[in-house]
């Protein structure tokens, strides 16, 4: 089995460190991360600048070799599939990155696009998130991926499996389970704060109280919440097929 790792966190983040860990045990194991944080940053990709890749050591593993990129997380998959890696993987995960990515978050997450990337590419992948942002322990949320990872890659997935995976914070032995769940909706009232530098000019910095507008059934929201790591099938295909055959209706004019 052959893993690409990556985040959008940095390379040298805790979790991709202990998940790189956890998979050099099974898996021949590379990893390609930027070289600082980027996290919300979406599915962005470098096109007006060039991009510059350093190889890395890291202290837990001599013998791992890393590349870090001075771009986004999708950069760092694109780079490494079609320029950097001696030989293609099977698998892409991406994570674990330092807090959740529930619901529609997962539009903005570098953590998930990274992943989304590798399917772009034609690489199942999946995105890995610890929903603990104080205070993180990834031990847990690293076995369990790995396991994962390798039941799946031996069940031959198609190229377009894509997996966006939150584990919960609560201590190992108060994790209720794995539960299947679709994406919940999040809101975020008093989004932006608004503040006066030191001029006396205006800016804003965003903030704002989460609100779970969908937290119950079967969703990723309601999951975490009941202490459960939810693992949710997404896509990249954002077309909107019940609304394909009510447009076929309409009479547009040029």
């Amino acid at each position: 089995m052959r893993v690409l790792l990556t985040n959008d966190d940095g390379i040298f983040a805790e979790g991709l460190q202990l998940m790189a860990k956890e998979f050099e045990k099974v898996a021949e194991t590379y990893v390609v991360a930027p070289n600082h944080e980027q996290s919300a940053t979406g599915h962005a990709i470098t096109m007006h600048r060039p991009l510059r890749v350093e190889k890395v050591k890291f202290l837990h593993s001599p013998t791992l070799t890393g590349w870090s990129v001075n771009g986004t997380p999708a950069d760092c998959v694109k780079l490494a599939v079609e320029a950097i890696l001696p030989v293609r993987p099977d698998i892409v995960v991406s994570g674990i990155n330092r807090g959740a990515n529930l619901g529609t978050d997962v539009l903005y997450s570098g953590t998930v696009s990274a992943a989304i990337e590798g399917v772009i590419l034609g690489i199942p992948a999946i995105a890995v998130s610890l929903t603990e942002h104080n205070e993180p322990y990834y031990e847990y949320a690293a076995e369990f991926i790995c396991r994962l990872t390798q039941a799946i890659v031996e069940k031959t997935p198609a190229n377009d499996m894509l997996l966006n995976v939150n584990v919960p914070g609560c201590p190992r032995d108060k994790i209720k389970g794995v539960a299947i769940t679709r994406l919940g909706v999040r809101h975020y009232k008093n989004a932006f704060e608004e503040r006066q530098d030191p001029r006396g000019r205006t800016y804003y910095w965003l903030a704002g109280e989460l609100v779970d507008v969908e937290d119950s059934g079967d969703t990723d929201v309601a999951a975490i919440k009941d202490c459960k790591i939810s693992v949710t099938p997404i896509q990249h295909d954002l077309t909107n097929f019940n609304y394909l055959d009510n447009l076929k209706d309409w009479t547009i004019k040029l």
